[in-house]
């Protein structure tokens, strides 16, 4: 199977893009993949380092730009199909999924005009703009939660659940005691979080045994709070900007706080690890605080609003989970039993049936 995948920006689209493209060729070594998105994501730094080729389209977003900017984006559209154009036609795929981003708008614009089939895999319970306006010309459409169904038409909607990391499988079920407090905010970080830890820092001094860490900042605070971990007499080793290997760290992890995209918590109930959830107040409609409500809903998982977001507050949820270690393994359980698994297999699975291509349990 020649496969592209469209889309990126951020690790919650570009994720499972690379977990089918690992299974893939893992499960076929004559097969050939294509990325496609752009320079600004992440699939800039992260791919090349994997090994994967990259082809980039000049596309921007239209979420959050006013009248005029969204009409000064017609001319990146018209350019980035351009583009997409010539991917397609260098690369000539059997087929092309899109994991939302904007960079897949042109993509799969371009494969509905040339006649290349072409599926979508929506992470999020509400889907994004992207997939919704493409979601008319797919094939099929592959969700993540039940819930990320509305808006497509339902003949075309199938749960796979969410592709997972290379290696994510292999975490241990057991949660590590004492365990590490692991602190993320999505590929990029996230401001909010960075500043309401390093404000809850010189609250740990009062801890008989202050936990350790693994803090991922994103580029941009790095060096920021990095500092304020010297400031408070922390090991500043405990920060990095990014983590490249992301089943080591929730294997050490006991308690995990963090954003609530979609592919962050596939990861969280597939490796059974309890969470404080702080949503992204501004995702487009607030698909994030929905997401987390399926785990607060299922008891795996605490939900603090970004307003409620406090240092104070922060550090009694931190001490209460991670001394109260019932609830927390308890937590952790919970997340494991709404954990899905298998769904690269599945999403490629779909792509055979597309192509009219033997499954993988029948060869």
């Amino acid at each position: 199977m020649r496969l592209l995948l469209a889309g990126g920006g951020t690790g919650g689209h570009l994720f499972p893009a690379v977990a089918l493209a690992q299974l893939l060729l893992k499960q076929d070594e004559n097969s050939a993949v294509q990325f496609v998105g752009t320079e600004r994501g992440l699939e800039q730094r992260l791919l090349p380092k994997l090994g994967f080729p990259l082809a980039t389209v000049d596309m921007v977003g239209v979420v959050g730009r006013g009248w005029r900017g969204k009409f000064e984006v017609l001319p990146k559209l018209f350019k980035s199909l351009g583009q997409a154009y010539k991917i397609l036609r260098n690369f000539e795929p059997d087929l092309v999924v899109g994991v939302g981003g904007y960079a897949s708008v042109p993509v799969l614009l371009m494969a509905k005009m040339t006649g290349i089939p072409y599926l979508i895999h929506e992470q999020n319970a509400i889907p994004g703009l992207s997939n919704r306006l493409l979601g008319k010309g797919a094939k099929l459409i592959c969700l993540s939660f039940a819930a990320g169904g509305a808006g497509f038409d339902s003949n075309k909607t199938i749960v796979t659940g969410n592709p997972l990391r290379q290696g994510l499988d292999s975490v241990p079920e057991e949660v590590p005691q004492p365990g590490q407090l692991l602190i993320f905010g999505g590929s990029r970080g996230a401001r909010a979080i960075n500043q309401a830890v390093i404000k809850m820092l010189p609250l740990l001094n009062d801890w008989a045994k202050k936990p350790e860490i693994l803090h991922q900042t994103g580029e941009d605070d790095f060096l920021h709070v990095q500092q304020a971990y010297r400031d408070a007499g922390l090991d500043p080793q405990q920060v990095v900007p990014f983590i490249d290997d992301m089943a080591a760290a929730y294997s050490a992890a006991s308690l995990v706080i963090c954003r609530a995209g979609a592919t962050t918590l596939a990861e969280l109930t597939a490796c059974g690890r309890a969470a404080i959830l702080i949503p992204f107040p501004h995702a487009a409609a607030d698909h994030q605080t929905a997401n987390a409500k399926a785990l607060k809903n299922a008891g795996a998982a605490i939900l603090l609003s970004q307003d409620e977001l406090t240092a104070e507050r922060l550090v009694v949820l931190v001490k209460e989970l991670l001394e109260g270690r019932t609830e927390l393994e308890k937590m952790a359980e919970r997340g494991r039993r709404i954990g899905f698994t298998g769904a690269a297999e599945r999403i490629l699975n779909e792509c055979r049936r597309l192509l009219g291509t033997p499954l993988m349990e029948e060869m």
